[in-house]
């Protein structure tokens, strides 16, 4: 097991930049700004070797103020980061200089942490010694003179690490494990984080009635019935005329990457609402992409049964254009449907590592053509010859055959039908492709035999 440090501090002192170094990444958002960080990320790193596990937290308020609004949340999530790691980085500016919430702190820190480790930050520029005299009052060991921005004095805290804090394993720690991956996108307080910490079934992210209490894109390794996954918590998405706020934008940067790489998207709506624009561009955004595709209608508890078929009806006639997504509608708060969303989710996983012979998928793309036959181009039918597997994740299937290049979308469209249904594939795209042959002829000049070139000069000469 690989050694766990959290890197702690008040708001503003360069937690996710060294987190970003630590980690060669650029995982957790960074700004010029107080409180960007929320959520605890984490990471991996090595050093000498060793492997280590950093968690990236939130900034820090007096441990009386911990009980207060989202701020008081954040604080208390990294206070119990804290405790659990085997060290903690305690980050101080050396810029600002000692304050009154350090010196609250530090009573908190000493006693909860099992490695504590002073950093006085953005030190790049000033005088060390000077910066650092002043943090000696608090009784927190040497403070160790860094910039978290330029990687001054990371090496040596690295080596004070290594030979203070004893080593869990002599194994490499592994990146974050491989495993199925799930974006959860939606609407600021559509229930994204309340529904991953129903599914984990412990409080891992940040959950607040203020919309808009996600800000990164926040990676979970969760196993369940020997089966890996990885959830992604990502940040509301607003309609564009209404992003303002500069973390805001980068938030959706991140959300927007994560649809990228996830291989299951779920899109959590608010029930309570009508269905907006801006949910369907959502689920627009991931039917582009050919992800396979979960519609969780959230806050289903309490609905009374009008609203309920009114919402039903709104998803029937406004979410035509994704018709493979698998539709769920679930309580994340109390639970309810939740089993049966995960059930989905085990279900769609095991499709995307399902395997199909080439025969299998001839035979059904020559039934579809019976039934159904490609349109005539110029006169001429367009043949299918066979298809096979091209890629999986989502399943694509190749098409070969003469003409291909003018087969309508209309008719793609029905062949993804057909074989999705054949296969029973739930919640999950096929994308097809079509591939003509190569006419053995194009471009050759048929050379005539000295008969038919007499043949031309009589019939030319009459």
């Amino acid at each position: 097991m690989a050694t766990t440090i959290v890197i702690i501090g008040r708001a503003n002192v360069g937690k996710s930049t060294l987190f970003n170094r630590l980690t060669g990444t650029r995982t957790a958002l960074v700004a010029d700004q107080p409180g960007v960080t929320r959520d605890i990320q984490y990471g991996t790193g090595t050093f000498g070797g060793r492997g280590f596990t950093f968690i990236d937290t939130g900034g820090m308020l007096d441990p009386a103020e911990v009980d207060r609004d989202i701020s008081g949340f954040v604080s208390g999530q990294a206070l119990r980061a804290a405790r659990e790691a085997d060290a903690a980085f305690w980050l101080v500016d050396g810029r600002d200089g000692l304050t009154a919430t350090d010196e609250t702190l530090v009573r908190t820190l000493r006693r909860e942490c099992r490695h504590l480790f002073l950093l006085v930050n953005k030190c790049d520029g000033l005088d060390v010694a000077g910066a650092c005299a002043e943090f000696h009052a608090l009784g927190a060991g040497e403070p160790l003179p860094i910039s978290a921005r330029q990687g001054s004095g990371i090496h040596e805290l690295m080596e004070a690490v290594c030979r203070d804090v004893p080593d869990n394993d002599d194994e490499i720690v592994e990146q974050i494990p491989e495993g199925l991956r799930i974006s959860f996108i939606g609407r600021p307080n559509a229930g994204k984080s309340t529904l991953i910490n129903r599914i984990l079934g412990e409080q891992r992210v940040l959950t607040h009635a203020t919309p808009g209490t996600t800000r990164d894109s926040i990676a979970l390794p969760f196993t369940r019935n020997d089966r890996r996954f990885v959830l992604v918590d990502t940040a509301g998405i607003r309609r564009r005329s209404r992003i303002t706020d500069t973390i805001e934008k980068f938030s959706v940067v991140k959300t927007l990457e994560s649809i990228r790489y996830a291989q299951l998207v779920i899109v959590v709506m608010d029930a309570h609402e009508e269905i907006a624009e801006q949910d369907l561009n959502l689920v627009g955004m991931a039917t582009a992409a050919g992800k396979p595709l979960i519609i969780a209608v959230n806050k289903w508890d309490g609905l009374e049964a009008e609203h309920k078929q009114w919402i039903k009806a709104q998803v029937d006639r406004r979410l035509k254009f994704a018709d493979y997504a698998l539709v769920q509608y679930i309580s994340a708060l109390h639970g309810t449907g939740v089993g049966e969303l995960f059930r989905a989710i085990e279900h769609i996983g095991r499709m995307l590592e399902r395997q199909v012979k080439a025969a299998r998928l001839t035979e059904i793309v020559r039934d579809a053509a019976a039934v159904h036959a490609p349109p005539l181009v110029h006169g001429r039918r367009i043949k299918l010859r066979f298809a096979h597997i091209g890629g999986t994740n989502p399943l694509r299937v190749v098409i070969h055959g003469n003409q291909t290049e003018h087969v309508p979308e209309s008719y793609r469209r029905y062949l993804s039908g057909v074989i999705r249904k054949r296969l029973k594939l739930t919640g999950t795209p096929v994308l097809i492709e079509f591939r003509s042959g190569e006419n053995p002829y194009q471009g050759k000049r048929n050379v005539l035999t000295r008969r038919q070139l007499e043949k031309r000069r009589r019939i030319r000469g009459r």
